[in-house]
C-alpha cells in the first residue's frame, strides 16, 4: 500500500468516527446512544440483550454510554482536549447508584472495559495525554462499578447471574439462564480492576466462574451456549464459535496474552482443537451438539466473523487466511456480513 493511499483511509476513518461520535454530542449526549434517523437517543444500557425490554427504568437517564466507549478513540487520534473532556464530565456526573437492570456481560465489556482502557491511557505518560488533575477518577468509577458486579456473582454454583441491579443486586425472582460468554468473558476487566486496585475479589470471582464453566465441558471439549447459574445445568446443547459463545474463546486467548498464566492457554488450546475437530467444515465453521460433536445448524452468523482475527493471535495463519477469505467473499457478494445466512452459504460462497 503506498503511503497516499494509507494517509487517504486515515483520513476516511478520522472523518467517519468525527461524524458519529460529534453527532452523538450534539442530539444524544448524555444519554447512551444516538439514534440517527430521528435525531433522537436511546438509554440502552438497560435495554441490551433485555430483547423482551423487561423491567425497564423509569428514570434512568442514561450513562454517557458512547462517550465512554469513545474515550480511546480519542487518544488514538491525537484529540487531548476532547478526551480531557470526556474524563472530567464523566468523573463530576456519572454515577452507578441507579436502579437500573442491566446485562453483566454487555456492562462488563462496553462501562467496565471502556473505564479501565481510558484510565490506563490517561496514566500513560507515553501517550503524553493525562488529563490535567487527573486522580484516578475514572478507576474510581470502574471500582464502583465492580463492587456492583460482585453481587451477581452471589449463586449457588459461583456462575454470575446475566442481569443485576445496579443498586440492588440481584432481583427476587430474576432469572437464572445464562450464555457461556456470559459467564467466561469477564476475566480480563474483572481481572484488570483487581490488579489496579489491589482487590483480588474481583478476578477471583471472574476466575471461579470461568473454572466452573471449564468443568462443565463436555468429554469432546466442547461448550453448550446456554445454561442455569442455579444449576449449573446446561439448557442448549448445541453451540459453534457464534453468538452465546464467540467472546468465551477470544477470552481465553487474551486472559493468556495479558496475565501470562498457562491455564488460560490450557483451556484455549484444548478448545480450539476441538473447535477445529467438529465445527469446522471446509473454510466454514457450523454449529454442533456439545455432547457428541454432529452437526446441528449449517449458519453463518455475523458474530463469527473475530474467528480469524483470533486465529492470527493463535500463531494459526493458514486457517486465518482460509475463514477471512471466505467472509471477504460474503462482503463482496452483499455488501455486508449479514446477521445470520443458512444452508446454502457454505455450498456456493466462494466458488
Amino acid at each position: 500500500m503506498s503511503d497516499a493511499k494509507r494517509m487517504r483511509i486515515r483520513d476516511k476513518v478520522r472523518k467517519m468516527f468525527y461524524h458519529a461520535y460529534e453527532n452523538y454530542i450534539a442530539y444524544a449526549f448524555p444519554h447512551d446512544e444516538l439514534k440517527p434517523l430521528t435525531k433522537s437517543f436511546t438509554d440502552s444500557l438497560s435495554e441490551l440483550g433485555n430483547l423482551k425490554l423487561e423491567h425497564l427504568p423509569h428514570n434512568y437517564v442514561g450513562s454517557a454510554l458512547t462517550l465512554i466507549e469513545s474515550l480511546s478513540s480519542l487518544v488514538v487520534l491525537g484529540n487531548t482536549t476532547e478526551f480531557e473532556r470526556g474524563v472530567f464530565w464523566l468523573s463530576d456526573n456519572l454515577t452507578f447508584d441507579v436502579d437500573a437492570r442491566i446485562n453483566l456481560f454487555e456492562c462488563n465489556i462496553r462501562v467496565l472495559g471502556g473505564l479501565l482502557s481510558a484510565h490506563i491511557l490517561a496514566t500513560d505518560s507515553k501517550n503524553r495525554l493525562t488529563p490535567r488533575a487527573y486522580n484516578n477518577q475514572l478507576l474510581n468509577l470502574a471500582e464502583d462499578l465492580g463492587q456492583r458486579f460482585l453481587h451477581a456473582f452471589d449463586s449457588p454454583t459461583g456462575l454470575p447471574y446475566a442481569w443485576i441491579n445496579l443498586k440492588y443486586g440481584v432481583m427476587e425472582k430474576e432469572t437464572s439462564e445464562t450464555s457461556t460468554s456470559g459467564c467466561g468473558s469477564l476475566i480480563l476487566e474483572m481481572g484488570i480492576l483487581s490488579r489496579l486496585t489491589g482487590d483480588t475479589r474481583y478476578e477471583a470471582a471472574a476466575l471461579r466462574a470461568l473454572r466452573k464453566l471449564w468443568n462443565m465441558r463436555s468429554s469432546l471439549n466442547l461448550f453448550g451456549t446456554t445454561l442455569d447459574v442455579t444449576t449449573g445445568e446446561w439448557i442448549e446443547y448445541s453451540s459453534g464459535i457464534g453468538a452465546g459463545v464467540d467472546s468465551f474463546y477470544e477470552y481465553l486467548m487474551k486472559a493468556y496474552i495479558l496475565f501470562g498464566n498457562d491455564q488460560f492457554w490450557n483451556m484455549f488450546h484444548s478448545a480450539y482443537v476441538a473447535v477445529q475437530k467438529y465445527f469446522r467444515h471446509g473454510p466454514w465453521y457450523h454449529e454442533a451438539d456439545m455432547r457428541t460433536g454432529k452437526a446441528t445448524y449449517w449458519q453463518l452468523t455475523s458474530l463469527q466473523a473475530f474467528w480469524p482475527g483470533l486465529q492470527i493471535l493463535v500463531g494459526d495463519v493458514a486457517s486465518a487466511n482460509l475463514s477471512h477469505r471466505e467472509f471477504f467473499h460474503v462482503w463482496e457478494r452483499f455488501g455486508v456480513i449479514p446477521e445470520r445466512a443458512v444452508g446454502r452459504m457454505f455450498s456456493y460462497i466462494g466458488t
